[in-house]
């Protein structure tokens, strides 16, 4: 089976040198993406689209989700994100993870990183 690179042109790939995904063995696996805006909700739903855009490109989408890992510098900003959360889920939540630690830049509230099943 190939494997498939799926790039979003973020100003990490290149620099960092990775992929926003890759889809190997009818899995696939999103790199932990940041998001923009003023805030941690903005930034959660910008990481957010930009996962759905990969997941598509991949042939999934946030139904086909099985993992899911959430990195902030400060865990007190992560409840105002659960209302996008949980609608981005929905009927089908995964498995989860919050994590609090430093991130790539003081300005990124928040990152996620995701793992998806394809579907048949």
């Amino acid at each position: 089976m190939a494997i498939k690179r799926i790039s979003s042109g973020g100003e990490f790939e290149a620099k960092v040198g990775y992929c926003r995904a890759v889809v190997a063995g009818g899995w696939v696996h999103v790199a932990g993406t940041v998001g923009q805006g003023d805030d941690v909700v903005a930034q959660c739903q910008s990481a957010l689209d930009t996962i759905g855009n990969a997941l598509a490109e991949a042939g999934a989408s946030f139904a086909d989700v099985v993992r899911v890992t959430y990195m902030l510098p400060d865990r007190t900003e992560f409840e105002p994100c659960w209302p996008i959360l949980s609608a981005t889920f929905g009927d089908n939540p995964p498995t989860a993870t919050m994590i609090e630690c430093g991130l790539i830049d003081p300005k990124y509230r928040i990152e996620i990183e995701v793992t998806a099943f394809l579907p048949e």
